[in-house]
């Protein structure tokens, strides 16, 4: 049976994508035919979205760019800006859709979120009109893995953005320790702490990397604690 997970993480730039790529090399080890997709992204590199080219290089079949990146905007800001500034609405259902038949395709399906978990993605801040990255996770309705960047102040935000997944209804199946700050102090410590207060299983903690190997890093992946 076809199964799917929504990455999301603390802030932006704390390592979803490479954590999702990970989980696509691991899933991928046992066997399984993988896909990534990244719904929204925002900030085009060289001509590239770099985090879309990271999926697809970990995901092990082929299928259309539109239903792995959906929406994609060439400015590095909040998705919802950079959509404003070229006249496009993000929206739910074209993603939801695009989900389904990757799911369709593959035994498992990553789907990276954008930025955190309340990242807005509508254009209008009505209520009842606005949505943002949670929004779009209860519709797709996935169990959530949370990446939480290790750094000095990651202990709040784990806390605050389980406490908002939880308030969504949603499964929070499992977290992941990525070091972004290899200087950071007391790192032991906050894992034990986060370990403690999270009730998930940590499925992984990644070491800092300078070059970034993420089949390595998919043999710390512990599969088997998933929820």
């Amino acid at each position: 049976m076809p199964i799917g997970f929504f990455i999301t993480g603390t802030d932006t730039g704390i390592g979803k994508t490479t954590v999702s790529c990970a989980l696509l090399h691991a899933f991928a080890a046992q066997g399984r035919s993988v896909i990534g997709m990244k719904p929204v992204v925002a900030g085009r590199e060289n001509g590239v979205w770099q985090d879309v080219e990271h999926l697809k290089a970990a995901s092990n079949i082929n299928l259309p760019q539109a239903l792995i990146n959906p929406y994609a905007f060439d400015a590095p800001v909040a998705p919802h800006i950079a959509a404003q500034q070229t006249g496009v609405e993000i929206n739910p259902q074209v993603i939801q859709q695009a989900c389904q038949s990757l799911m369709a395709a593959a035994d498992v399906t990553i789907v990276e979120g954008v930025g955190g978990f309340r990242v807005p993605l509508s254009s209008s801040g009505v209520p009842g009109k606005r949505y943002d990255t949670g929004d779009l996770a209860g519709m797709l309705g996935l169990p959530v893995i949370l990446v939480v960047g290790m750094r000095l102040g990651c202990l709040n935000h784990a806390l605050l953005t389980t406490r908002a997944i939880e308030s969504a209804g949603l499964k929070l199946a499992g977290w992941v320790a990525n070091t972004i700050d290899p200087t950071m102090l007391q790192l032991e410590a906050n894992l034990q702490t986060l370990t403690e207060w999270l009730d998930c299983p940590l499925l992984g903690v990644l070491p800092f990397q300078e070059q970034l190997d993420v089949r390595q890093l998919a043999g710390l992946m512990d599969l088997s604690r998933l929820e």
